[in-house]
């Protein structure tokens, strides 16, 4: 038994405790454990007829179920042993001993009918155990197979009552196996020898005649052939002649026992173990040893209501409770294969929604292979509803992480801006134009980010949006400067001006100016310091670049003729000389064109 408990003991699986039943909860937590299909194989007959130890026999074991010697029966309510399956390795086979029917000692006989009918509702195989022979007497005490229309319903409401439902009990009942203990007869009929089988069905032919007396003594004959078209019957000689053997027989060695009734023995555990079929629901739907404890429970509980046992009913809770195991399970499977193979955050919406797809149609396998009786499709709705918002999760999750992600890179990208805009970088004529060439810069960096996901215009707009205020700062300062600039043209002082602006607009000095370099990269643009003076000079003129020279009076500018300072014509030397006399002491960059 791969995927259940191999129990060394039988244990009690319905207890009946003053003619209450009630359902043990540890045998419940082993049937939970049995994933695989169940063999069910009960016995039901008089008390002291030796039910128990035909079913250790089934078990491989003479121990197990408790043995009496005494006339009082041993087992109360409905015991449960569950082994692995001598030739099915894919099943499990799970035996059900009974209490003795006919106890003199229970109060109420009605407790009676519902052990037998709750033996023929779990039970794939039915079990029942006589003695002596099949007669008028063995077949009247067979009266509980006449109360199974009054003590089973085969759906929650039924227009028809009685022997007429047995086209429904069919479908659902086990098939059925007399056993007659200690057989002294010959298996003849009419001189002729017959088979066991055609005695059981010898015994089950009806009595010719209509009157009253006719129609009872074929009540049960009628059920037994309805109910359980499939028969079958074996007889047992003594197992030993010897009384003080038989008070003991769970401690009789093999080769103490009577060799027919040995071989009787193991002619019907063969047959059990080759034949028996598997506990089957409508439509053939296999019941495993979880599904068993699910019926058991709804059974018991209707009886123990005051109800009849309704398979319709059951069968409803079962997939009620399965059903929902499976939407759950398929659900579980969703979030684990979208949370393994969906890489936050996704770089479109599409993408997630291929991902989603994917896992949408493995969750819905999953929900088909573990659900049954899910006719209306109700639960399966239900699955893509649970499905559908785990998606939407999902889809705020990608945007958090998008947002996060694509905020984290803009904060790095954008770092060199804002350090020159604390600096007063662009606080300088046509500083708009290089705080505008730099945010364009920015701005297409970001754009070769790789997997920004869907928040990434969101994330660059919001900050666009705040860098307005200070944009038009920068270009309120430019026109002021700008303006400046052109007042201070007018006056005629180009060289001392130039020189002075330059030190006030551009070299101010180490103690207020970042690395220049850096600033100079970070716009990738040439500065209007140093430039080609328009329509003079053979050579080259000047441009800020990424290099800077400390300014000394040995700077090569060969090739140079002149210059501007802001418009104004400059030659080198004088350049020079400006630029040292006023004290500017930091670098000046430049580049030949």
């Amino acid at each position: 038994m791969a995927s259940g408990p191999n129990m060394t003991d039988p244990i009690c699986l319905i207890k009946n405790n003053n003619e209450l039943l009630s359902v043990n909860q540890e045998a419940l937590e082993i049937l939970e454990k049995i994933s695989q299909p169940v063999v069910v194989v009960a016995i039901v007959g008089l008390y002291r007829t030796g039910k128990s130890y035909l079913m250790n026999r089934l078990a491989g074991r003479n121990h197990g179920f408790r043995l009496g010697s005494t006339v009082q029966s041993e087992t109360k309510g409905i015991w449960m042993w569950c082994v692995p399956h001598p030739s099915k390795p894919d099943r499990t086979l799970v035996l059900l001993d009974t209490e003795g029917l006919g106890d003199v000692e229970k109060g109420d006989p009605k407790n009676d009918s519902w052990i037998f009918a709750l033996a023929v509702l779990l039970s794939s195989v039915f079990v029942y155990n006589s003695t002596n022979t099949i007669n008028h007497q063995a077949l009247e005490q067979l009266h509980y197979v006449t109360e199974l229309t009054e003590l089973i319903r085969t759906k929650s409401s039924s227009e028809n009552d009685g022997v007429e439902d047995c086209t429904e009990f069919v479908s659902f009942f086990p098939d059925f196996i007399w056993i007659v203990r200690d057989f002294t007869l010959d298996l003849k009929l009419h001189g002729h020898p017959v088979t066991e089988d055609e005695y059981l069905e010898n015994a089950l032919k009806l009595i010719p005649g209509n009157n009253p007396k006719a129609q009872i003594s074929n009540l049960p004959r009628e059920c037994i052939r309805n109910f359980f078209p499939k028969r079958k019957c074996f007889v047992f000689d003594r197992p030993t002649d010897k009384k003080n053997l038989l008070a003991s027989i769970e401690n009789v060695s093999e080769d103490q026992l009577d060799p027919d009734f040995l071989e009787q023995a193991n002619n019907f555990c063969s047959y059990i173990f080759t034949n028996a079929k598997t506990k089957t629901l409508s439509d053939g739907i296999p019941v495993t040893g979880k599904r068993l404890g699910i019926l058991v429970v709804a059974y018991v509980d209707a009886i123990n209501t005051g109800d009849v046992p309704c398979l319709e009913n059951a069968v409803t809770t079962l997939a009620q409770l399965e059903n929902s195991a499976a939407m759950q399970k398929a659900a579980d499977h969703y979030s684990e294969q979208m949370a393994q193979r969906l890489d936050l955050p996704a770089d479109t919406y599409l993408e997630l929604l291929e991902v989603h797809a994917d896992c949408e149609c493995e969750a819905i396998a999953v929900f088909m292979e573990h659900s049954f009786k899910d006719d209306t499709q109700e639960f399966q709705k239900m699955l893509v509803e649970i499905i559908k918002n785990k998606k939407e999760g999902f889809v705020l999750q990608n945007e958090e992480a998008s947002a996060k992600y694509c905020q984290e890179k803009l904060d790095q990208l954008s770092e060199t801006l804002v350090e020159c805009i604390s600096a007063g970088m662009f606080s300088v004529p046509g500083g708009h134009e290089l705080y505008q060439r730099a945010k364009q810069r920015l701005e297409w960096d970001y754009c070769h980010v790789l997997r920004k996901g869907v928040q990434a215009d969101k994330v660059l707009q919001r900050f666009l949006q705040a860098q307005v205020a200070t944009e038009r700062s920068i270009l309120q300062t430019d026109k002021a400067l700008t303006d400046r600039q052109k007042a201070i043209a007018g006056t005629g002082s180009a060289h001392r001006g130039m020189g002075r602006s330059c030190r006030a607009l551009w070299l101010l000095g180490e103690q207020n100016l970042p690395d220049t370099s850096s600033f100079l990269s970070f716009c990738g643009t040439t500065l209007p310091c140093l430039t080609p003076a328009r329509g003079v000079g053979r050579g080259r003129g000047w441009t800020a670049a990424r290099q800077s020279l400390p300014i000394n009076s040995e700077m090569s500018l060969d090739g140079v003729d002149t210059g501007t300072i802001w418009g104004f014509p400059a030659s080198p030397s004088s350049l020079v000389s400006e630029l040292r006399r006023v004290e500017i002491s930091p670098h000046v960059i430049f580049v030949p064109l």
